[in-house]
């Protein structure tokens, strides 16, 4: 390079580079980041996922326990089997709950097992009819 002559513009200013314009997306992906991580940090010590919805109508057996293999047994019978298939693995149940209707016009009886080997969960057995409808656990508090 000559010395007379002034370097070329370009290499006289540092390089700047062009800011790209944020997107809306980005703004609203990391907004909704931050509030799940915030719900992250909510208590929910009130809130009782599972809580059974009614109370026990008619207490059948107090000591009435369901042991982890009557709950495996149990837990491998097909639905829509008959009720005498399921009364056949388990004793007879801790309580009744009130009937409920799942499915429109069909009433749903409901029995409680508290489990043995922990007693706050208990497996509600759904019956419509003569038939093995379902099961779902309550946690009980």
């Amino acid at each position: 390079m000559n010395p007379i002559y002034p370097p070329p513009q370009s290499l006289q200013r540092p390089i700047r580079k062009r800011r790209k314009p944020r997107r809306k997306g980005a703004i609203f992906l990391a907004g909704s980041s931050m509030l799940a991580a915030g719900l992250l940090f909510v208590d929910l010590h009130g809130v009782k996922p599972n809580a059974p919805k009614s109370v026990c109508q008619q207490v059948i057996q107090a000591r009435s326990v369901l042991s982890r293999d009557e709950l495996a047994k149990l837990l491998n019978v097909r639905e829509r089997s008959s009720k005498s298939a399921v009364q056949a693995i388990v004793s007879e149940p801790y309580c009744k709950l009130a009937p409920i209707e799942i499915r429109a016009g069909v009433r749903a009886d409901r029995e409680a097992y508290p489990l043995a080997f922990d007693p706050n969960t208990w497996l509600v057995v759904l019956y419509e009819g003569d038939e093995y409808a379902g099961y779902d656990f309550a946690i009980r508090r």
